[in-house]
């Protein structure tokens, strides 16, 4: 079994950038305005614009509301040192500093162009 996650976005150019250029994730496929999918090992992130779901759809935003509540998106990755000097070489600001967590493993935290609260692990085992 595969998780792959499809996320209603904002704008789909700048989450796509977000995914590669900053966390560094491979396109699989790519329209700016549509379906997009990306790649990073195992995990697979598609993009679609949220304008193209109804108004009713349970995960348009409605008003002001925040996408990606009660969620977190945890990447686990070989190498955590690199994954985080890349996100700061992107200039890409960090919500939870790199650091030892209480349970024993060692991640930080972003939150991607949409709200969603991306927390990056060292991969476990």
């Amino acid at each position: 079994m595969r998780l792959r996650l499809e996320l209603f976005v904002k704008s789909v150019p700048e989450s796509a950038d977000f995914y590669t250029r900053v966390l560094g994730f491979e396109t699989v496929s790519y329209q700016p305005d549509n379906y997009s999918v990306f790649r990073l090992g195992e995990i697979q992130i598609a993009l679609q614009d949220r304008a193209q779901l109804p108004d009713d759809h349970p995960l348009k935003p409605q008003h002001d509301e925040r996408s990606g509540l009660a969620v977190e998106i945890v990447l686990e990755v070989d190498d955590l040192d690199a994954t985080y000097a890349r996100v700061q070489n992107a200039n890409w600001p960090i919500a939870d500093e790199l650091g030892k967590r209480p349970w024993g493993t060692r991640d930080f935290r972003v939150i991607d162009p949409n709200g969603l609260y991306i927390r990056v692990n060292e991969l476990t085992q």
